[in-house]
C-alpha cells in the first residue's frame, strides 16, 4: 500500500507540474475542449429535447375515425381500444354532432333543420390517441381497413416537420463534433508537446537512470486527460445555466409554449446521462491528444 502511495504521489505532483509549466497553452486546450463539449451536449440535448416533443406532439395527436352510415361508435369502441399503441378512444355520437354543427351555424331550431334535410346527415364519430408519433400512421391505416370505418383523418404535419429537423440537427450535429473533436485533439497534442519538450532535460536523466518509458510520460497523458475532465465540468455549467435561462423565460409564456416546453424537459435519466456523456468524450479527446503527443517521444 505505501508503494502504491508513493506512486501515486508521484504521478499527481508530476501532473500538476506540468500542468503548471503548460502555462497559457492550457487554456487553449481547455477552451477547445469546453467548446467542443458544450456544442456537443447542445446538440446531444437538443435531439433527446426534439424527441420528447415528438413524443408529447404524439400523445396529443389525434386520428378522427368516420364511420358508415348506419354503425354506431359503440360496436367499434371496444375494438379500438384493445388494439396495441392505442392509449385512448371517445365516440362522438352523429345526434351530438349534429347538435353542435347546429349550434356552431347560429341555428336555434334544430327539429325545422333536421326536418329540412330529411333526418340527421352526419355519421358517428370516434377520436383515437396513439402512445407515440411513429405509430399513427400505421395505426390509421389498421384503422382504415376494418368494416363500418369509412373514413381515417389525420394531421401530422408538424410531427414530420420536428423528425426532419431532428435528423437534420443530428446529421449538422455530427459533422460539427467531428470537426471540433480532431480541433481539440490536435491542440492538445500541440501542448503535451510543447510541456514535453520543456521538461526534455528531465526526461533524458530519468532514461539514464533507468525510468521505464510509461513512468515517464504517464504524467502527460494524464494532463491531457485533467484538459479534458476540466472542459468537462465547464461545459456542464454553461449548459446548465443556459437550461434555467431558457427554462425561466418559457415559464413566462402562453399555455402552447408551456406545453412545448414540458416536451423538451429532460428525465432524470438523460439528465444523469449528460455530464456523464461530456466526461466521457473529453476523457477520451484529452487521451487520444496525449498519446498522440507522447507516442513520438516514446518511440525514439
Amino acid at each position: 500500500m505505501l508503494k502504491l502511495f508513493t506512486k501515486s504521489d508521484y504521478l499527481l505532483r508530476e501532473t500538476f507540474l506540468g500542468l503548471k509549466r503548460g502555462g497559457w497553452m492550457n487554456w487553449a486546450a481547455i477552451s477547445t475542449v469546453t467548446v467542443l463539449l458544450f456544442l456537443f451536449g447542445i446538440s446531444l440535448q437538443a435531439s433527446w429535447q426534439l424527441e420528447g416533443l415528438l413524443n408529447q406532439f404524439g400523445s396529443q395527436l389525434e386520428i378522427s375515425v368516420f364511420l358508415k352510415s348506419g354503425v354506431q361508435a359503440a360496436t367499434l369502441e371496444p375494438m379500438l381500444q384493445q388494439m396495441p399503441n392505442v392509449t385512448d378512444v371517445s365516440s362522438i355520437p352523429k345526434e351530438v354532432a349534429w347538435e353542435n354543427l347546429v349550434k356552431d351555424m347560429g341555428i336555434a331550431d334544430i327539429r325545422g333543420a333536421t326536418e329540412q334535410l330529411n333526418g340527421n346527415p352526419l355519421v358517428d364519430e370516434m377520436k383515437v390517441k396513439a402512445s407515440g408519433s411513429d405509430h399513427v400512421v400505421a395505426l390509421a391505416q389498421q384503422i382504415g381497413q376494418m368494416q363500418g370505418v369509412d373514413e381515417v383523418l389525420y394531421v401530422d404535419e408538424a410531427v414530420r416537420r420536428i423528425a426532419q429537423l431532428n435528423r437534420g440537427l443530428s446529421w449538422v450535429s455530427l459533422w460539427v463534433v467531428s470537426i471540433l473533436t480532431l480541433t481539440a485533439i490536435a491542440v492538445i497534442t500541440t501542448t503535451i508537446r510543447l510541456i514535453v519538450m520543456a521538461r526534455r532535460r528531465e526526461i533524458e536523466v530519468m532514461q539514464l537512470v533507468g525510468a521505464t518509458a510509461a513512468w515517464i510520460y504517464l504524467p502527460f497523458i494524464f494532463q491531457g486527460i485533467a484538459f479534458g475532465i476540466v472542459g468537462a465540468l465547464v461545459s456542464w455549467g454553461m449548459i446548465v445555466g443556459l437550461q434555467e435561462f431558457v427554462g425561466s423565460l418559457l415559464a413566462e409564456q402562453a399555455d402552447f409554449i408551456q406545453f412545448v416546453a414540458q416536451g423538451l424537459s429532460l428525465g432524470a435519466d438523460k439528465a444523469l446521462l449528460l455530464p456523464l456523456a461530456l466526461l466521457a468524450l473529453g476523457s477520451s479527446v484529452g487521451l487520444m491528444g496525449s498519446l498522440l503527443a507522447v507516442r513520438r517521444f516514446a518511440l525514439r
